[in-house]
């Protein structure tokens, strides 16, 4: 893994009764983002200590690319299905990470 890679971590939250959905939204989004330059890859995850908590972790070949992406005219309207889910319980919904080293 290259030092340069970049790890995005975006948190949202369910309503109670719509965790399906929001794993339906990110199944949507990934298709539509597939094959987008430097996107390596995303997961979307959930903390076994609390259901309605989730976690899109995307890793990037740079932050260039990432940062590329974000600029573009399709980014917004490619992850509003998403958007509602941002947990309101954190002053700033997203993470930027850059990997300064790996094994």
């Amino acid at each position: 893994m290259s030092p340069s890679r970049v790890r995005v971590l975006l948190w949202y939250r369910a309503p109670e009764g719509e965790e399906q959905r929001l794993i339906d939204a990110f199944h949507s989004i990934s298709g539509t983002l597939r094959g987008t330059p430097g996107l390596l890859g995303s997961e979307l995850w959930r903390p076994a200590h609390d259901r309605a908590d989730f976690v899109v972790v995307s890793e990037w070949e740079s932050r260039q690319a990432f940062e590329t992406w974000e600029r573009g005219n399709a980014h917004k309207a490619d992850t509003a299905p998403l958007r509602p889910y941002h947990d309101p319980r954190r002053e700033r919904p997203f993470m930027l990470l850059d990997v300064v080293a790996a094994y």
